[in-house]
């Protein structure tokens, strides 16, 4: 996969895996990293909305980054050795910050000792590279964030501090504007 100022061959496929080409690449093909990187070096488009909706200028927080991408998950799941294969690799490219959004789930989340974010990331520390990993998806109960190794920077979504603001038409034509975000196609 190559674009403008980056060239890469970084994935890794369990040798099962290689029999369907399609996932020979980098290239991301669920989309979730591909809204990681945007969120973390995307440059600013003008004009950004969600449907015409909050409008204006979207960027990411470090537009003059330049990213490397290490792919580790398949269909068959994201595998230990291609996790900690990608660690040694992004140190041997010597990085500046890994942002890796994998974790185990809250339900069998793994000592350190045992967990392989946890091991591959205290091995980037060592070499002086940033780790900043996603909190998971099983909150907001209270033990429910994952990737919280003391070394690792761990991350959350929140709320914003904004409104949507949607028409509701009731009979007879009166207009009430409510707080949601509700598209009906027809």
């Amino acid at each position: 996969m190559t674009a403008q100022d980056f060239t890469s061959t970084r994935y890794y496929n369990d040798p099962e895996d290689d029999d369907d080409d399609d996932y020979l690449t980098p290239r991301d093909f669920v989309g979730h990293g591909t809204h990681v990187a945007s969120t973390a070096a995307g440059v600013e488009v003008q004009n950004a909305s969600y449907y015409g909706l909050a409008a204006g200028t979207a960027r990411g927080g470090s537009p003059g980054s330049r990213i490397a991408v290490y792919r580790v998950c398949t269909p068959a799941g994201c595998r230990s050795s291609s996790i900690l294969a990608a660690f040694d690799d992004a140190i041997a490219d010597g990085v500046d910050v890994l942002s890796v959004s994998l974790g185990a789930s809250s339900l069998s989340m793994p000592d350190f000792k045992d967990d392989t974010i946890s091991i591959g990331a205290f091995h980037a520390v060592e070499s002086g590279i940033t780790v900043v990993c996603s909190a998971g998806n099983d909150g907001p109960d209270s033990a429910t964030v994952v990737n919280a190794a003391p070394w690792i920077l761990t991350v959350a979504a929140t709320t914003i501090d904004r409104d949507f603001e949607s028409d509701v038409v009731l009979g007879g034509g009166k207009v009430v504007k409510v707080i949601a975000v509700s598209f009906i196609f027809i």
